[in-house]
């Protein structure tokens, strides 16, 4: 497969997600809408008892937003584009016609997870600028956010939704459904994660979850962190849940009835 051959079929991935404007409205939603939600509430808060209620921007105010783009909200919409990307061929009918033209089933799989990571990243990125337009015009007085923690929450937030999105990609492939796909991951990642990370008697079984390892990484505080890992250990796990769940994708795809 050459790289224009790559780029078409990788834009042909986002055309269809693009084209399901309930997915894309819902993930804008996630993503643009609770930033903005989120910053307009605390505003509003600080600005009718500004003693008691900490300012919208400032320093804290780009946390809560890395946060939320995430570890949160911004997670929820990597789920949901991941999940579309990974089953989209199947739940359309168009599977059969792709394989039926002699293209190579590794590379309808391979060209999921750049399809995704793009569409995922684009509502991010416009979400991030938002975060950043209020932390640096409402501070309320407080620091504003050094070029450091502007540059390593981006790249914060870019690793966390690929490897979510990654996730979300080979479980759909896997699994064929984006109902099934969505309560798997959804399940897994906010109640069941959770749910273990609080059973400390684990203890270093829990490092092998993908949340307490991308938080690891996290440039900011997290407000529930109950596990504490090496840096290194962190880039092992997240890259080990990328590497598994795109074999395991990898592989349905190439035994997938056609």
């Amino acid at each position: 497969m050459t790289l224009t051959v790559a780029r078409r079929m990788i834009g042909a991935e986002i055309l269809k997600v693009r084209r399901n404007r309930s997915v894309m409205a819902v993930a804008l939603l996630l993503t643009v809408g609770s930033i903005v939600l989120m910053y307009g509430y605390v505003a509003i808060r600080h600005g009718s008892d500004p003693l008691n209620n900490p300012p919208a921007g400032g320093a804290e105010g780009l946390r809560r937003g890395i946060l939320d783009l995430g570890r949160f909200f911004g997670m929820l919409a990597a789920v949901l584009i991941g999940a579309e990307v990974g089953t989209a061929d199947l739940s359309s009918g168009v599977f059969r016609d792709l394989v039926s033209t002699g293209r190579s089933r590794l590379a309808l799989f391979a060209v999921r997870l750049p399809a995704a990571a793009i569409v995922t990243l684009s509502l991010s990125a416009v979400a991030y600028a938002i975060a950043l337009a209020f932390a640096f015009a409402l501070p309320g007085g407080t620091p504003t956010p050094s070029l450091g923690l502007v540059l390593q929450g981006a790249g914060w937030i870019a690793l966390a939704n690929i490897a979510v999105a990654a996730v979300s990609v080979g479980v759909g492939s896997l699994t064929g459904s984006r109902a099934v796909t969505l309560t798997a991951i959804i399940g897994w990642q906010v109640i069941l994660t959770n749910i273990v990370l609080n059973v400390g008697s684990l203890g270093g079984a829990r490092d092998v979850l993908l949340t307490p390892a991308l938080d690891q990484l996290l440039p900011v505080a997290s407000p529930d962190n109950s596990v504490v890992m090496a840096t290194g250990l962190g880039i092992v796990v997240v890259c080990a849940w990328v590497g598994l769940s795109q074999a395991i994708g990898a592989w349905r795809t190439r035994t997938q009835d056609a």
